[in-house]
């Protein structure tokens, strides 16, 4: 396989089709959690670390995405928690126990549903995170790499994965290491699990409101705040979830 912006493209279209083909059915059921959350007045939280903060912030406060939604991430031990900046670092998502003190740390009511990426699956804080939410009886969705998770070992006391904890999994089709286009030599390049994390989470958000919808209710949905009347929208919107969701840094 050449290296090349078109065989990538041809990848990530192949990749695509498959995932949106294959997780047709735990898209739909992740969607009827979700959509039983709100109907109850919950919020979705969603939390990724490293690359899968992307599928936390494609969820959470964005155009044409749902309103009640949360984001949770590393930094709310700083900017919520008290803690020094130096406590984050690029290994603090292998700590088991910093899940216990973002759970604390997160505006969360028992009806709310989570939506957890990880790619791996495996790292000690999401796999703990994982542990919590379920132990507290809330729905969760998990988004991770089947085929990345299968090849790894726990990295979490319990030996158990992600995966191991959720009411839905959605495999977001990446191969083990993510990139998909081989170099000479060894590695390669071109990862996707941003990509069709992404897709995954729009179809989701796409469902949930068809769901609303079909029952006669008005979907609580953002408008880009760049367009003329999206600030007073949103505002009166998020005013209905006033400490229970946070649009941070």
């Amino acid at each position: 396989m050449t290296v090349s912006a078109e065989a990538y493209l041809a990848v990530v279209t192949e990749t695509i089709g498959r995932v949106a083909a294959d997780q047709r059915e735990n898209v739909a059921r992740a969607a009827d959690l979700i959509a039983a959350s709100l109907r109850a007045d919950g919020v979705v939280h969603a939390f990724g670390t490293g690359h899968s903060e992307a599928l936390a912030m494609e969820i959470a406060g964005r155009a044409g995405g749902l309103v009640p939604t949360n984001r949770i991430a590393l930094r709310d031990l700083v900017l919520h928690g008290g803690e020094p900046a130096d406590v984050l670092g690029p290994k603090l998502e292998r700590e088991p126990a910093v899940a216990h003190r973002l759970y604390e740390l997160a505006p969360v009511r028992p009806q709310d549903v989570f939506v957890l990426a990880s790619n791996s699956g495996v790292n000690g804080a999401m796999v703990e995170f994982a542990s919590i939410v379920k132990a507290r009886g809330h729905g969760l969705v998990a988004i991770t790499s089947a085929q990345h998770s299968a090849r790894m070992t726990s990295r979490h006391p319990s030996g158990r994965k992600l995966a191991d904890f959720a009411d839905v999994v959605l495999d977001n089709g990446a191969p083990y290491g993510d990139a998909t286009l081989p170099l000479p030599g060894g590695g390669a390049v071109g990862a996707v699990s941003s990509i069709t994390a992404a897709l995954l989470a729009q179809q989701i958000v796409a469902e949930v409101v068809a769901r609303l919808l079909a029952v006669g209710e008005r979907p609580p949905v953002y408008r880009s705040a760049n367009i003329t009347g999206g600030d007073e929208h949103n505002a009166e919107l998020e005013a209905r979830y006033a400490g229970r969701i946070r649009r941070g840094a």
